[in-house]
């Protein structure tokens, strides 16, 4: 497994995981302990995917697909949190991030 596949992967989970815990405070579970690794995750999450970026921009343009998600990624905090927005824009990141590793692989 190559240093990109590595990351692509670890970014997945980080992503599968933030979405999770974005239901659970969408459905208000424990919103008052969830919100913090919430942020942690989204930071982890960012970071990766530029990272996933840069390594396969490296490795040639096949990285380019994975602009879209990084560029949804940091308009999210202009969405308001807990509506529809919010929610809309992490499935089209969850959608734009697979579609840009599958690509990427």
């Amino acid at each position: 497994m190559t240093a990109v596949q590595l990351c692509l992967t670890m970014t997945g989970v980080l992503l599968g995981g933030l979405l999770l815990l974005g239901l659970g405070l969408q459905l208000g579970w424990r919103r008052d302990q969830a919100r913090w690794p919430h942020h942690a995750l989204f930071f982890a999450v960012c970071l990766g995917t530029g990272l996933s970026l840069a390594l396969s921009l490296a490795g040639g343009l096949r990285g380019l697909a994975l602009a879209p998600a990084l560029v949804l990624l940091l308009t999210m905090p202009r969405t308001r949190p807990g509506g529809a927005g919010h929610w809309q824009r992490a499935l089209l990141v969850a959608i734009a991030y697979g579609v840009g590793a599958w690509a990427s692989w």
